[in-house]
This record gives C-alpha cells, sequence and structure tokens, in this order.
C-alpha cells in the first residue's frame, strides 16, 4: 500500500523547464550536442568584487551561523539606497523591504499572506507560470487577463472591469514584462493604481528584469497611492548575475511587509551572513559595471535577430529584457511544433511561447543568456536546416 500525495499536487504539473532540461541532459548522455537558448539563467558573472567579499567573509569563522529573517540591517539599507538611485523611490530599511531568498519564493509567501481559499487572482496570458501554479496550490480561483500585441501586451482594464473583479483579492503584473519584453511605464502604472484604488485589489509587480537593456527604470512604488495598494518584487538574478545566489526583495507598505514575514519567518531561516555581505557589495556595483553587462547582451542579441530573421519571425525591436519575444511564420499553427522542429533537427532549444500561455501559441522566446560563439553556432545550424527544407520543397 502506497501513502497517496495530497490532492493539491494534482492541481499543478512539472514545470514546463525541469521537464525539458531532463530531456536535454538525457540526450547530451547519448553524446547530443545541445544548445540551450530556451532558459534565462545569466550565463556571466557578478561583479569580482563581489565575489570577493562572499570569499572573504566565509573565510570569518564567525559567519556561518543563523541568521536573522528579516535580512541583516546592511542590506536592507543597500536595497534602500539602491531603489532611490535607480528608481527614484523611498523606502523605509527598517520595514518596507524584505529580503528574501530569491524572488520567486516571495510569490509564495505574498500569496498565502494575503489570499483565502476561493478567492480571485488575476494572472496574465501570456506570463510567468508561477503565479498560477501557486494560486492553484492555495485553492484560490484564477482568472486569467489577456495581454495582445494589438494592445502593447499592457492589460485593458476596462475589459478586465467589465468581466467583473468583485471576488479579485490580487492581481498579478510583471514590467518589464516576461515573456514579451514590454517596458512599463508610468501612465499604465497611474492607470493600475487608479483601478486598484476602486476596487481594493492588491496588486503585485514582479520587476527582475529592469536592469537588462532598458533605459528608463520604473518602479510602481513611485506612483502616488501605490504604497496603499502595491507591492513589487525584485530580485539580483537578472540584475547583478546572481541568479544561484537566491537574492531577492519585496518591498511596499510596511503593514503588508509584517504580514509576508509572518508567513516567510515560518517557512525558512535567514540567509548565510557572507551572501548578504556579498549582495551589499553587488547592489553599490558602478553604472560602467551595468553598462558592460548590457553592452555583451547588445552583441548577442544582433545574433539572435539574425537567428529570427532565417527563421522568418518577426518581432518588436523595442522590447527589454533578457529574450526576445517574436511571431512564428504563418504556416506554422503552433509554437510548440515549430520549437520541436528546430529542436530534434538542430539540437538548439528554443522556447515556445504557449509555456506561458495560450496567448503564447503564436510566439517563441530566445533567451540572451548564452555566449556569442555558441549563439554564432545555433545560427549556423538554423541556417543549415532552413536551406535543406528550401531543397526539399
Amino acid at each position: 500500500m502506497k501513502i497517496l500525495p495530497a490532492i493539491r499536487t494534482e492541481f499543478v504539473q512539472e514545470y514546463y523547464f525541469s521537464r525539458k532540461l531532463k530531456e536535454i541532459e538525457e540526450m547530451r548522455k547519448n553524446g547530443a550536442d545541445i544548445i540551450n537558448l530556451g532558459t534565462g539563467g545569466p550565463d556571466l558573472p557578478p561583479s569580482l568584487n563581489t565575489i570577493e567579499k562572499l570569499v572573504n567573509s566565509a573565510r570569518q569563522p564567525g559567519n556561518h551561523g543563523y541568521q536573522n529573517y528579516i535580512g541583516i540591517p546592511e542590506l536592507r539599507q543597500a536595497y534602500s539606497l539602491w531603489y532611490k538611485k535607480y528608481f527614484r523611490v523611498d523606502l523605509n530599511p527598517q520595514n518596507e523591504i524584505l529580503p528574501l531568498i530569491g524572488s520567486k519564493e516571495g510569490i509564495m509567501h505574498i500569496s498565502m499572506a494575503f489570499l483565502n481559499p476561493g478567492e480571485e487572482v488575476l494572472i496574465p496570458n501570456p506570463g510567468y507560470p508561477a503565479y498560477a501554479a501557486v494560486v492553484k496550490l492555495l485553492g484560490c480561483v484564477i482568472k486569467y487577463y489577456d495581454l495582445t500585441a494589438e494592445n502593447q501586451w499592457i492589460p485593458d482594464l476596462d475589459r478586465i472591469e467589465k468581466n467583473g473583479v468583485a471576488k479579485v483579492k490580487m492581481m498579478w503584473i510583471n514590467y518589464p514584462h516576461m515573456p514579451s519584453g514590454t517596458k512599463g511605464n508610468k501612465q499604465f502604472f497611474k492607470k493600475i493604481i487608479t483601478f486598484a484604488l476602486k476596487h481594493k485589489i492588491l496588486i503585485c509587480n514582479d520587476n527582475p528584469y529592469s536592469f537588462i537593456l532598458n533605459d528608463e527604470l520604473i518602479s510602481i512604488l513611485s506612483i502616488d497611492g501605490a504604497m496603499d495598494v502595491a507591492l513589487e518584487l525584485n530580485s539580483l538574478s537578472k540584475s547583478h548575475n546572481m541568479a544561484g545566489w537566491r537574492m531577492g526583495l519585496v518591498a511596499g507598505n510596511a503593514e503588508y511587509i509584517k504580514s509576508i514575514l509572518e508567513i516567510k519567518s515560518n517557512m525558512d531561516s535567514g540567509m548565510f551572513l557572507p551572501l548578504q555581505l556579498a549582495a551589499v557589495e553587488a547592489l553599490d556595483n558602478t553604472e560602467n559595471w551595468y553598462r558592460g553587462m548590457n553592452d555583451e547582451y547588445r552583441k548577442r542579441r544582433v545574433i539572435v535577430e539574425e537567428i529570427l530573421a532565417i527563421m522568418n519571425c518577426t518581432y518588436d525591436r523595442n522590447q527589454v529584457g533578457l529574450f526576445v519575444w517574436a511571431k512564428i511564420p504563418s504556416n506554422y499553427s503552433q509554437a510548440e511544433h515549430f520549437t520541436d522542429e528546430i529542436f530534434y533537427n538542430t539540437k538548439v532549444f528554443i522556447t515556445p511561447g504557449s509555456v506561458f500561455g495560450n496567448n503564447g501559441d503564436q510566439y517563441i522566446r530566445i533567451s540572451l543568456c548564452c555566449n556569442e560563439e555558441m549563439i554564432l553556432k545555433a545560427k549556423e545550424r538554423i541556417s543549415q536546416f532552413e536551406k535543406s527544407k528550401c531543397k526539399i520543397s
């Protein structure tokens, strides 16, 4: 007799990238040379001073004990100064910032702190799958809202209102948007804060991509009234090449932060002190460091755009972030059919947009988290494959 898992496990499935990476690993074991242009883990290192801080502080015998749940004062102060410098937002480091073990855990902590079973949550389509997964796990109700190219991948708040929001408690947004790369803008943020105040909805903006190929850094917390109805997640994973370090934060109203802490403190312990000290160092990176990182991504993006041209895909040149989001040729009905054809014939993995919702069915997402040499190699393989298709036809 086996012990059955909880019913909640039936509401979610293994993350797409987890399943695909297993397949890639198995193929590599069998000798396949796979190029991964699908996932978004930065391949560039953090700044040298950040690494040195980690190493040196880890050598100190007294730095290996348990830490408190709210992060060291130096880290909260560094996050506060970072927000002030780049987002022009004043946050009290004592009670308006909560460091997280990566921002992904914040999706769960925020949801557990504010949602009751049966309450509704507005989720973007396309959007990060973790938002919907958490809603399902908590026994709440998903209300998807459409994001489309026709509306510049911005929510149509009038349409959402007409569809009914009486039972909606929370709304997830993500600007700069993943996967479309659409920037946030103050006009939209002002409109959504007005919407949230009117309907008493908590707006959660997931904001990890601001520093990548983006010259207009905006936080939703800079909008008048936002501290009453909004929270913002941020992370050092993309902005500082520290994905595996798991350093993030949630910022907002002190009472909201207190509620999140009540959940978080029952689920994990404080972060390793040398990691926190290294994050303080990273947050003090010069603007030249950010510029150098973006120069590298910019060079990679040129090659990715050449790959998209070879595949006859179209895209918006104004998008920002770590990926390029593009529409597949009209002779394909599903993105997954398109990416599978590329993958199994060229051994280049590209993400189908359907992973992020059915509004992504006609789109693909290519990551910039691969060095120039490998992207060029991918370009050559795909070019040869497209030429072979033309010969056959």
